[in-house]
């Protein structure tokens, strides 16, 4: 069984400029034959609050050939606490009214995939405590099949033991909860995306990818992150037992730079940099 993951697109009708990369992703799936996709969040530029986005991203998505699953990033429902868009019933309906559930399982080929929605976890509330009580639930109603969770931000950056590292991984509590479940439920893959770096690696008997974005990297704006700066995409392919995922450069996008646009794409993340650099 073959599934592709594809992961921060940031599709919106007004700030079109990550678009023009959507027809090669189409036609190299069409191509590669894949059974599923996966979209692992940041699926709009603003779905947060602009309805309009998530309309035509979902308008987008409609014209791939297979079967599609999709979890939230934070520009799609929001964030932590504190966040000038912070995770809040609005959005999280939004998003269940436009989109779907922003937390599922789905059974395929003898595996279970489970989609999670981890821009809920950091909050230590009711919504978080839900999402934990049924991914408890869908690992233990599994009947033996080997388990892919796929989400948003990634279990860790640097170091699996790691602390808070704010913006850009589950929070530590959060994450040592996650460790607990997936370590005694077969759990043989973790994949997300979030961070706009292509990643592989392994922590406690689970494969951890980090997908890339079809949309665009970042040079000087953020650190530095494990991995290589690239736009494309990530073929898993399952078999028995066993899971081998492929990152792979997709012919024809283009490789946008956010630096070079960040104050017509995301004006607020402008300001803040330039505050932090005076």
């Amino acid at each position: 069984m073959r599934i592709v993951q594809i992961s921060d697109t940031h599709f919106s009708p007004t700030k079109s400029h990550f678009n023009d990369n959507w027809e090669p992703v189409v036609r190299w799936i069409e191509t590669i034959g894949a059974d599923v996709v996966v979209h692992t969040g940041d699926l709009t530029v603003d779905g947060a609050d602009q309805e309009e986005d998530i309309l035509f991203a979902m308008d987008l998505l409609r014209r791939l050939p297979v079967p599609v699953l999709i979890v939230p990033g934070n520009h799609d429902v929001g964030h932590l606490p504190g966040s000038d868009q912070q995770v809040n019933a609005l959005r999280l309906a939004r998003w269940r009214r436009l989109v779907g559930p922003d937390f599922w399982f789905s059974d395929h080929g003898g595996w279970r995939l489970i989609g999670l929605d981890s821009l809920l976890l950091g909050f230590d509330d009711a919504e978080e405590e839900r999402q934990f009580r049924w991914l408890a639930e869908a690992l233990e109603s599994r009947d033996g099949r080997p388990v892919a969770i796929f989400a948003h931000k990634p279990l860790f950056v640097d170091d699996p033991a790691e602390g808070d590292t704010g913006y850009w991984s589950v929070r530590p509590k959060q994450r040592q909860r996650l460790y607990g479940l997936m370590a005694e439920n077969d759990v043989k893959l973790h994949a997300s995306g979030h961070l706009h770096w292509a990643w592989q690696g392994h922590h406690a008997g689970t494969d951890l990818v980090w997908a890339p974005p079809t949309s665009f990297i970042i040079d000087k704006l953020e650190r530095e992150m494990p991995g290589e700066r690239l736009v494309g995409a990530v073929v898993h392919h399952l078999g028995e037992g066993r899971i081998d995922s492929e990152i792979v450069a997709v012919p024809g996008l283009k490789p946008y730079v956010l630096d070079h646009m960040v104050e017509e794409v995301y004006p607020q993340a402008a300001k803040k940099l330039v505050g932090a650099t005076r």
